[in-house]
Order: structure tokens, then sequence, then C-alpha cells
């Protein structure tokens, strides 16, 4: 009888460890829906403070797009892991409700003349398109 209730109290107090332990289910209403529009550059003369200058005033100018529903410019974080990728000199995220809303960025005379005006400075551009599920 007392190996039974040993092992009974021992059962519930596993289990009750356990689920405290156990991590709790996240609340996912923070995930949001659209279409997220990513690119990096890698400049041409990356030493160059003036180019660099530059071409964040031009992404600042990028920026305004008036579909672009939440921007980040941004350059490359002090993360050093084997499956990081910090060699380009900055990146833009820009999310849109829609592939309809980039579709106009895409055409957007701010676009074309940030295209126009800033080319020049970089030597790679790489871009990452994704779409919320």
């Amino acid at each position: 009888m007392k190996k039974l209730l040993f092992s009974a109290v021992l059962f519930f107090a596993v289990s009750f460890i356990f689920a405290q332990t156990k991590s709790p289910k996240k609340n996912m209403n923070h995930i949001k829906k659209g279409f997220v529009h990513t690119v990096y550059f890698w400049l041409k003369e990356p030493n160059s403070q003036v180019a660099k200058d530059s071409l964040y005033q031009g992404l600042q100018l990028l920026a305004t797009v008036g579909e672009i529903q939440e921007g980040y410019i941004g350059v490359p974080a002090e993360t050093r892991r084997p499956v990081i990728d910090h060699s380009y000199a900055y990146s833009i995220t820009f999310v849109f409700k829609s592939k309809a809303d980039q579709d106009i960025y895409q055409e957007h005379p701010i676009h074309k003349k940030f295209i126009e005006l800033y080319s020049h400075l970089w030597e790679r551009v790489q871009v990452y398109d994704a779409t919320s599920l």
C-alpha cells in the first residue's frame, strides 16, 4: 500500500512539475498578414562613407512611398554565426497590404527615381519577397 501511495504521489508531483515547465502556447495574434519586400544592397565602394550616406538618404526617400505599411532600413547586426551573411551594406524591409500594393510601389515615380539616382552606388542587389500564410 505504501508503494502504491508513493507511486501515486510521485506521478502527480512529476506531472505537476512537467505542466509548470512546459512552454505556454504563444498568442499568435501578433502575426500580421501582408506582402513583405526585403532588399539587400552591396556597395561598389563599401568603405566610402559618402557612398553609405548617399544610399541611406535614398533609402529614406524610398520609404516615403504611400503604399508601404511598415518600413525598416537596416545595416548588418552585430551577430556572428555561420548562417548569417553580414557582407551587405544596407537592407530595407517594406511591408505592404497586398501584392497589388507592392506592384504599385514597383512602378511608383519615387521608386523609379531612386533607381535612377542611386543605382550607380551598388554592386549587387538581392531581393526576397514573401507573402503571409
